[in-house]
């Protein structure tokens, strides 16, 4: 959820002139959903609203603004017809929202990422501006913009006919809840951190020995360099995913009775083999802790028909396995249509 902002503040950072792109509203079939990004410069872009010919158009319109933006306004809107005008077989109309950022920008982007940073939910707002109407960028409580309650439930955050005299694009943020736990700072652990850094979740990478974690580590992923990873499991919040994975097989067992303490865990998975968890079973019922509680325990990890023991074969087969639960997660939540969380904070 964060790419696009630390991206956008990159840009800034090096004074490097950007366009951001967003899907502002869907109508058909299309490559991407309402709210999707891409930031583009004058030689690179990020990110993507879909590839294609959609994606090539709209590069080539926010290079060509940068390259001669004189008379150009800083926030503009297009409809991109995917099958009359782009040849794409999907065959409905796309309407990008494009923004240029300026210095002053950073301002709501630097908030949009502590909100995040403390899990906040939040919505920007975009108004495009017209004749007699200025551009605007606000970010404000959910729920708090002046349209119908269920705006967010067609593929749809843009509003032509708003009140105050020009299209508006409202998006919701919200920070994603998908919290895994990485305990093991190994071959397997760096693989599934390269992958989970490019996944929609937060991850908490836990290892004492300080020395094998990257240098640099992506937006999502904080590191904890810590010879009491008892304290980190204890403090994880409700509904996170635990992965033990460690170079110790005594630790893996003691971090394994620790999160078995908790009755909150979403998932939980062991490195190891079936003679592994075997030996493991055996040594939980030594310790008369009943079968129930360590029947949770997913070992071997990662999903069935994925095979090899290669660090990065495993990293993809557990990423696959955290998705799917991921995915089955936000099925649930969309049939009991939880609104979105209720924050106090409002920036004007």
């Amino acid at each position: 959820m964060a790419d696009w902002i630390a991206q956008a503040l990159w840009c800034l950072d090096r004074h490097q002139s950007a366009v951001l792109i967003s899907v502002a509203s869907v109508r058909g079939s299309a490559p991407r959903e309402a709210g999707a990004k891409m930031l583009v410069a004058a030689e690179r872009q990020w990110l993507t609203v879909g590839g294609g010919n959609l994606e090539w158009q709209a590069i080539q319109r926010a290079r060509r603004w940068l390259a001669d933006p004189s008379g150009q306004p800083e926030r503009w809107i297009e409809d991109m017809p995917l099958a009359a005008a782009l040849g794409q077989c999907c065959g409905g109309l796309v309407t990008l929202l494009f923004e240029h950022l300026v210095e002053a920008d950073r301002v709501w982007l630097e908030e949009a990422r502590q909100r995040l940073t403390h899990l906040q939910p939040f919505e920007r707002e975009v108004g495009v501006g017209a004749p007699g109407v200025k551009p605007w960028v606000a970010l404000q409580a959910p729920g708090a913009a002046s349209h119908p309650a269920d705006r967010f439930r067609a593929n749809r955050l843009l509003d032509l006919s708003d009140a105050r005299g020009c299209a508006v694009f409202t998006e919701p943020i919200v920070p994603d809840a998908f919290n895994i736990l990485v305990f093991g700072a190994g071959h397997v652990g760096h693989a599934l951190v390269n992958i989970l850094q490019t996944l929609p979740c937060r991850v908490t990478w836990v290892d004492a020995r300080e020395e094998l974690f990257p240098e640099i580590v992506p937006a999502n992923v904080t590191l904890e360099a810590t010879d009491t990873p008892e304290a980190v499991i204890d403090q994880a919040p409700p509904q996170s995913c635990f992965l033990i994975m460690t170079h110790d097989h005594m630790l893996d067992q003691h971090l394994c009775e620790q999160i078995m303490r908790r009755d909150d865990v979403a998932y939980f998975g062991l490195i190891g083999s079936r003679t592994k968890w075997h030996k493991f079973q055996q040594r939980f019922a030594a310790k008369g802790i009943p079968a129930e509680r360590y029947a949770r325990i997913i070992c071997p990890i990662g999903e069935p028909g994925i095979e090899g023991k290669q660090p990065a074969v495993i990293a993809v087969a557990v990423a696959a396995q955290l998705m799917r639960l991921r995915s089955a997660r936000a099925r649930s939540r969309a049939a009991q249509q939880v609104p979105l969380e209720a924050s106090s904070a409002c920036i004007d």
